[in-house]
């Protein structure tokens, strides 16, 4: 029997009011790094509109893992702010998940004032920065991060645990053949690329147990030949499932670093995206190499499901699709096809409430025109370059 994606599913020992997600974007909200009433209001959306879970992104287990400083980085500081977002959230009916994430090389280390870390040595474009190979002792220590931010989220009222490993971010860096030049066990084989990241996804679920839902985001492709792909990351999933960790696997796709409109497509809005970088980076984008950089790939509506598809056969553990999801026969398909869930964000975006609109039937589409200018705030490495809130330019969501 196929599911309706309005009906009660459970996800892991999590009960969800429905199958939809709204996935894990930048928001933009948090200008010392701590929850404000701006990023509750964000969250309450579409939480009010109708979605099952809400996911909040970028969560740093350490702090030189955030993207830039103004990420909230989980400590003893952050964790009463976390507490009243999630407790805000519940009154909803809905659940709340939060990403964790060690930014890895997409770390901006100048801003976080801490030299981010990667697989390999590499140059930084957004610090001008040298990034650093992680050492032996890196490895320990951000694996107890994990566990530590894992316990401190828990106790904080989180529902669901979403683990990073996609988008060039500090696990992704270590599968990816072309950014992994180790010489250790922590490169070679796939097996030993794959090492880091089920270590880390075995030590979360060790710390929480059964108590909330540990899921993971892992990129089927990264769109660049640096980049970790296809079959290779259908063969990490089964890694993953055969480990038994995580309740599911959200399949996104592109790089942060090598490729970002692989996963977004659509407009390439590459002026706007100039305005919000710094000098250096924004020279750069005007050039040619800011066309090689932002490549234009044609918007079509549930792009990523093809690649989904081959992790579908692949594996039986339950799965989130995600990639261009605005029309409910897409997320009737999706379910025929045997995805346990579908996550979106530029949907709700623009229509917060267009899950509650889908079931009362006044609408089965969402009206995102994928101009991706929300993207152009999102890439704000700062809230020092102009408004860097994510939202929709074509709505008034904000004042």
């Amino acid at each position: 029997m196929i599911p309706d994606v309005f009906a009660p599913a459970t996800l892991g020992p999590v009960q969800l009011r429905n199958r939809t997600i709204k996935a894990a974007t930048f928001e933009g909200r948090t200008p010392r790094g701590l929850v404000t009433d701006e990023l509750i209001d964000y969250h309450l959306a579409p939480a009010r509109g109708g979605v099952g879970l809400v996911t909040v992104a970028y969560l740093a287990v350490a702090p030189e893992g955030r993207t830039h400083r103004e990420v909230i980085l989980v400590n003893d500081e952050s964790a009463p702010g976390l507490a009243r977002l999630t407790e805000a959230i519940h009154e909803t009916g809905a659940k709340i998940s939060g990403q964790l994430g060690h930014a890895g090389p997409v770390a901006n280390g100048r801003s976080n004032g801490a030299h981010a870390l990667a697989a390999s040595r590499m140059p930084s474009p957004l610090s001008m920065q040298m990034i650093r190979s992680c050492s032996e002792a890196d490895i320990t220590r951000i694996t107890k991060d994990y566990t530590r931010t894992a316990r401190i989220m828990t106790a904080a009222g989180f529902d669901v645990l979403e683990i990073h490993m996609a988008h060039s971010y500090l696990l992704s860096s270590f599968l990816a053949k072309g950014q992994n030049r180790r010489k250790d066990q922590w490169n070679g084989s796939l097996q030993n690329r794959a090492r880091f990241a089920r270590q880390v996804a075995r030590a979360v679920r060790e710390e929480v147990g059964d108590t909330v839902a540990v899921t993971a985001k892992i990129g089927m492709s990264d769109g660049s030949p640096l980049g970790f792909s296809m079959p290779e990351s259908i063969e990490f999933a089964q890694m993953l499932e055969s480990d038994g960790t995580l309740d599911a696997l959200e399949l996104s796709a592109g790089s942060s670093l090598l490729n970002p409109m692989y996963l977004f497509r659509g407009n390439v809005p590459l002026k706007e995206f100039a305005a919000t970088m710094p000098p250096v980076m924004r020279v750069g984008l005007k050039s040619p190499v800011g066309k090689r950089f932002f490549k234009s790939y044609p918007f079509e509506e549930a792009f990523l499901r093809d690649k989904a598809l081959a992790f579908r056969e692949a594996i039986s553990m339950p799965l989130i699709m995600l990639g261009g999801i605005n029309d409910k026969a897409t997320m009737d398909r999706a379910m025929a096809e045997g995805f346990e869930f579908v996550a979106m964000a530029r949907a709700l975006l623009r229509e917060p409430d267009l899950i509650n609109r889908m079931q009362t039937g006044e609408t089965n589409r969402g009206s995102c025109s994928h101009c991706n200018l929300c993207m152009t705030k999102a890439a704000a490495t700062s809230d020092k370059i102009g408004d860097n809130r994510t939202r929709c330019v074509e709505v008034l969501q904000i004042d």
